[in-house]
């Protein structure tokens, strides 16, 4: 009776010492990401909701600023209550809608007066436009998409209907590739790993586009999207640092197929394009 006392007391000490290492790998594997305690996460969702907001938006409401920005409707509704008292957003009464308020407009006008690279490209983005009958664009980087901050047509062309403001993919268009290519590879891999999160089964092709077009900046000094983006739309693109402190740049001509193939974008139009872009880089740094 004593012996069977004494096994059966040392049996839970056995079980517990096996349960210990089993938990020790979970406890040490939970503290993965470290708070940025610089970080102000109530800011971030207030911009979140504005730059939700596309070129095409006349309105939106809180739902769909919810389901954009991807946090619950409650919080949204605290948000863009703040954002409208601030006159960052404007409430439409009949409709219970939001639009952005003359706040917002201060503030890229601001900026856009500012860009010295916009004011210079502008007349010779214009000559390429009326040369290529496409529309001739200069675009910066916002997240994960290129925003369009100039824009230039020929007046007799048939060109894709795009203005400032406009957003496009960062991964599949030649303006974005152009910017992946002069980027410094420790943020091009940063982006990469941002584009591959955000959609895993389509990253293998994403990956393909973006290394061909990296290929095609060493070799031809340009990125190409023939019916990559759009399947019925040509674009190539030379991307430059502008210097000053601000980030690359890019300037991309383009349009629909059936205007601009793609032996006369890459054959006509991108001498022209990269002569222009060199002259806008030395007029930055002569300026």
């Amino acid at each position: 009776m004593i012996a069977r006392k004494t096994t059966a007391a040392k049996t839970p000490a056995k079980t517990k010492s096996k349960a210990q290492p089993a938990a020790s790998p979970k406890s040490a594997a939970s503290p993965k990401i470290k708070p940025d305690r610089h970080f102000v996460t109530a800011l971030a969702r207030g911009l979140e909701v504005l730059s939700c907001f596309r070129s095409g938006d006349k309105q939106l409401g809180n739902q769909d600023i919810s389901q954009r920005c991807k946090l619950p409707k409650s919080t949204i509704s605290r948000l863009t209550y703040t954002l409208t008292k601030l006159g960052y957003l404007h409430h439409i009464d009949e409709s219970g809608k939001y639009r952005l308020g003359a706040a917002t407009l201060g503030l890229g006008s601001a900026m856009l007066a500012r860009l010295d690279a916009r004011q210079i490209a502008r007349p010779l983005m214009q000559e390429l436009a009326d040369f290529s009958h496409g529309m001739v664009s200069l675009g910066m980087r916002d997240k994960l998409a290129m925003i369009y901050v100039e824009n230039c047509r020929s007046e007799s062309a048939l060109t894709l209907s795009l203005d400032i403001g406009s957003r496009i993919p960062l991964a599949s268009t030649a303006m974005g590739r152009a910017y992946l290519a002069v980027i410094a590879e420790s943020e091009r891999k940063e982006l990469m790993e941002r584009i591959r999160g955000r959609d895993e089964a389509a990253w293998p092709n994403i990956r393909n586009g973006i290394e061909k077009g990296l290929k095609q900046y060493r070799d031809i000094g340009c990125c190409c999207s023939f019916g990559e983006w759009q399947k019925d739309v040509n674009a190539i693109a030379v991307a430059f640092q502008p210097g000053g402190g601000l980030p690359a740049m890019a300037i991309s001509c383009g349009g629909p197929a059936f205007n601009l193939d793609a032996k006369f974008l890459t054959d006509k139009v991108r001498p022209r394009l990269v002569d222009m872009v060199r002259r806008i880089e030395a007029s930055l740094v002569n300026g």
